[in-house]
């Protein structure tokens, strides 16, 4: 891999452009004990900022580190990372239980890519399924016998959840494994700064770890613990009950769903890349989730760890910071910092709501921005425009300069082809 910063140092000279010094962080936000951001306080919209001082305000809480994409989130703040002692909000994850990212570096160079690269993209759509699509049955993973293995014993173990009426799930969550769903959800063939060939995707746990995630939900807002709390979608599972052993239970197995669907997705797209180019060979492959729980230990304290939109950034960790449509992405390395909960952002993190982006922009403005990548051009993704995003230099400088940076670029990935459900 390149290990070379370039992309840091131009990220940090994107900031003092806009004519102010950079700010050092983390900072606080007024009002909230025991929080670091890594973001201006005047960047994060109030709705977001009630959301992180509710948070902060919850007898549980230890810890909240806010990640430099932040931005209002239904449940709770996108881009948040909350540390409690003895409890757990499941809306501080999501219902994307396990949505995170895979990349897997290629031996192709760019010199070895067609001009047009619309058959590939036809080839990749035709094999793994967008949007509301699933699998005839379920994914063929008869490439990777291994992969085959710890799916069908992972589907196995379907009849162990424990959330009232999923049982009616599994035939869809058998066929969605190995399905890209839509939205923020991607597929993409890349370029890293050596101009070797990436190929990456972003997904989760499809229609089961929303189910899972709403059930358990609903659950917490019902127990009388819950009933005064100023945000009824911060409801808790408190330590040593049945419900918070139901909860994690589920939460699990669905992160695990959510890990081996995007492993089943490279898979198939690693084979159909294959097809077109037979010389094509796999090296390292990294995966992070960033709407996930984790049991970690802070101040030496043991605590739960919910990170929704925000990685695992812990010295050494490898990890995937994307952008959007037509701004390329990062390959970046954790560097372990503790005020962060060693955490990082998970993306640029939008700027405007999807029905905002879709007032604000046309299809024409679509085509402009994403020119040159091989992707859709319509309305059904103007949502998705890189107009609608935050700007990713500016999220990138924000936790790789100052005195206590977060992560440092291994290497930036400029898309090619983007594949959006």
């Amino acid at each position: 891999m390149n290990t070379e910063n370039s992309e840091t140092t131009e990220a940090a000279r994107a900031v003092r452009r806009e004519g102010r010094p950079p700010t050092v962080f983390p900072v606080t936000l007024p009002g909230a004990e025991h929080t670091a951001l890594w973001a201006e306080v005047d960047s994060i919209e109030p709705a977001a900022q009630e959301q992180l001082r509710n948070v902060a305000a919850l007898p549980w809480t230890h810890r909240l580190a806010v990640m430099p994409d932040v931005h209002y989130g239904k449940g709770a703040t996108v881009g948040s990372v909350i540390a409690m002692r003895g409890a757990v909000a499941p809306a501080a994850v999501g219902v994307d239980i396990g949505c995170g990212m895979a990349a897997v570096r290629t031996s192709l160079s760019a010199g070895e890519l067609p001009d047009d690269l619309g058959s590939l993209r036809s080839a990749i759509e035709a094999e793994i399924p967008v949007g509301f699509e699933s699998h005839d049955g379920s994914a063929d993973l008869s490439a990777d016998p291994g992969l085959r293995r710890r799916v069908d014993a992972h589907l196995g173990g379907f009849s162990t959840l424990r959330a009232p009426g999923i049982d009616e799930r599994h035939g869809r969550a058998v066929a969605q494994c190995g399905t890209l769903g839509g939205g923020n959800h991607f597929i993409e063939v890349t370029l890293d700064e050596d101009q070797q060939v990436w190929l990456m995707l972003h997904s989760g746990s499809r229609n089961i770890g929303n189910e899972l995630a709403r059930r358990h939900i609903e659950s917490a807002r019902g127990l009388e613990h819950n009933l005064g709390l100023p945000d009824r979608d911060l409801a808790v599972f408190l330590a040593d009950t049945p419900q918070m052993q139901d909860y994690l239970h589920d939460l699990h197995w669905a992160q695990e769903y959510a890990l081996l669907n995007r492993e089943a997705m490279l898979v198939l797209l690693e084979n159909v890349v294959r097809r077109a180019f037979p010389q094509v060979t796999y090296s390292e492959r990294v995966t992070c989730h960033h709407n996930y729980v984790a049991h970690e230990t802070y101040d030496g304290v043991d605590v739960v760890v919910t990170r929704k939109g925000a990685i695992r950034a812990g010295r050494g960790d490898l990890g995937l910071i994307p952008g959007s449509m037509g701004t390329g992405s990062y390959v970046v390395r954790g560097l372990g910092n503790e005020a962060s909960l060693c955490s990082a952002s998970h993306g640029a993190g939008r700027r405007m709501s999807r029905n905002k982006a879709r007032k604000t922009f046309t299809v024409a403005d679509l085509e402009a921005q994403t020119r040159g990548i091989e992707c859709r051009k319509d309305a059904g993704v103007l949502d998705e425009i890189p107009g609608a995003y935050k700007d990713l230099a500016a999220v990138i400088a924000a936790q790789t300069t100052g005195t206590e940076p977060l992560v440092e670029v291994v290497t930036k990935l400029d898309t090619v082809l983007c594949v959006k459900g």
